[in-house]
């Protein structure tokens, strides 16, 4: 896909083969999206063959998300200190060593590891990937190009999970669903050996804060714990609250020691500015609201309307589709118009529409009226705010800081990946234990208790989906107040400037 010959000429040491790198960019970013959703997908039929116990059943999850989660921010500095490159390549190889190892466990401790081991290369991959978008990619109608793609990916690569994970494990075996990263692996090796460059200029060479890793680490570990924790044991379990005093104890440290270092793990200037601010707060609520329906649907799918893996995962297509039509189409037409704030904005609040219709789910919804517009409104939603905000998020940041940025984006989903499934599972059981208490008596028969048990778990998903779009409009309404970046995704007045961060690229006309 060659450059619009309208923008500006391309920067002196950019690399002539950016385009051939994207492909090999964003496979890698499927790659560890997929693994987000294909995994839950065999669980149940792993946990069989390994004989893993319903208690320990969550750490084939739990382990990968504490790894991933906790030392994203240090995969992305180090991207920085040590090369994009050489980082994302040894993130692919890791990750396809520890997916073979996944698909060849004989016990659960196998497995518990191989996932652990996943998240370690995984944080190191997705920063580094990103990255290498934001330093490759600086003319506005590129980059919203580029970025759109990837977008497409990060949004729509859970959905394709669910599809995928049910293929491989209802035709072929459980252990497919891991093994399948090992050409995607491959195959991106290749590509980023042959074509991926980085400009020289956008390497960090100062030394790794040590003190703000460790606090850093520890403290997204705790955090991360602490909802996947309470998603099984309840908000106010020992441990629970323990982790949460933990996370917020280590997370405050980190940003005293973060002001006064010399060369910080995450610059802060990263975090203050409001438009970087403002793109990581809207994402997190985004994805907690995300993350909660996929869960939902799924349950309401399979175990409601007794949907096979592979119907089920065929039955988020529509969501794909909206996806990647609104980051590869409505998105990148848009960007050099528009100010930021008028993609995300928008792009939440209709996906928040598509929430709302989702509210509807009865025990007899039909598929082509209820749940299919409303997957079709929250893909174009995502797909347009996704892009615009993953642009953003690293637009105009300095480039020696670009793989911590990116970490960032990385960041905030993975925190509102796990609050999402904590919070809203939460609330959808004590709907439904309400609804069925209120009603219990009323259901004098075996077949009427039935109905009324299946109507009590429809009744909490739809509770916990009205709390995902006011959580999805909330974000809409954040993106409108503390965005305020100008067309192409240029901060507004001097504040970059003042920032010390490179102004964005402008249009030649």
């Amino acid at each position: 896909m060659p450059p619009d010959t309208t923008v500006s000429p391309t920067p002196v040491g950019a690399n002539p083969r950016r385009w051939q790198a994207l492909f090999f960019i964003a496979l890698a970013q499927l790659m560890v999206v997929l693994d987000g959703t294909i995994v839950n997908i065999a669980l149940p039929t792993a946990q069989e063959d390994l004989g893993i116990s319903a208690g320990d059943r969550q750490w084939v999850i739990t382990a990968y998300a504490l790894a991933f989660g906790g030392l994203l921010l240090f995969g992305g500095r180090i991207s920085d200190i040590w090369g994009r490159q050489r980082t994302f390549i040894l993130g692919l190889v890791g990750f396809a060593f520890a997916s073979a190892l996944g698909g060849a466990a004989q016990n659960q401790l196998m497995m518990f590891g191989a996932r652990a081991l996943q998240g370690v290369f995984g944080a190191l991959l997705a920063p580094a990937a990103l990255a290498l978008l934001t330093v490759m990619f600086t003319d506005v109608k590129e980059r919203a190009k580029a970025f759109g793609v990837f977008g497409a990916i990060a949004g729509a690569g859970a959905a394709v999970g669910l599809l995928l994970g049910g293929v491989l494990t209802e035709y072929l075996d459980w252990r497919w669903t891991f093994y399948v990263n090992v050409p995607f692996a491959v195959v991106a090796v290749i590509g980023a050996v042959l074509v991926i460059r980085e400009p020289d200029e956008a390497r960090n060479r100062s030394p790794l804060d040590v003190p703000g890793v460790l606090l850093a680490t520890l403290g997204l570990v705790a955090l991360v714990y602490g909802f996947s924790r309470a998603e099984h044991q309840g908000w106010s379990e020992t441990w629970v609250i323990a982790s949460f005093v933990a996370s917020a104890v280590l997370l405050i440290a980190f940003v005293v020691v973060e002001s006064r270092v010399e060369h910080p793990l995450l610059p802060l200037r990263v975090l203050t500015d409001r438009n970087r601010g403002g793109t990581y707060l809207a994402f997190a609520l985004a994805v907690i609201a995300m993350f909660g329906l996929f869960l939902f649907l799924t349950l309401y799918l399979q175990i409601i309307r007794e949907y096979s893996p592979v119907q089920t995962g065929v039955a988020f297509l529509p969501m794909v589709v909206g996806m990647i039509i609104g980051s590869t189409q409505i998105a990148p037409r848009l960007t050099p118009l528009v100010a930021p704030r008028y993609l995300m904005g928008p792009g939440l609040l209709v996906a928040s529409l598509g929430m709302l219709w989702l509210t509807q789910l009865e025990l007899d919804s039909s598929y082509a009226t209820v749940i299919m517009p409303g997957q079709v409104l929250l893909g174009l939603g995502m797909g347009t705010a996704f892009m615009a905000g993953m642009s953003l998020a690293t637009s105009g940041v300095r480039p020696t800081d670009a793989g911590v940025a990116s970490a960032m984006v990385n960041t905030a989903q993975q925190i509102g990946g796990a609050v999402g499934t904590a919070l809203l599972n939460t609330i959808a059981a004590s709907a439904t234990s309400g609804y069925l208490a209120a009603r219990l008596q009323d259901a004098t028969t075996d077949d009427a208790q039935l109905q009324l048990r299946l109507a009590s778990e429809v009744h909490g998903y739809s509770v916990a989906i009205w709390w995902g779009f006011g959580i999805i409009a909330t974000g809409a309404v954040i993106a409108f107040l503390l965005i305020n970046a100008e067309r192409g995704g240029g901060r507004s007045g001097a504040e970059g400037e003042e920032a010390g961060e490179q102004p964005a690229p402008v249009l030649v006309h």
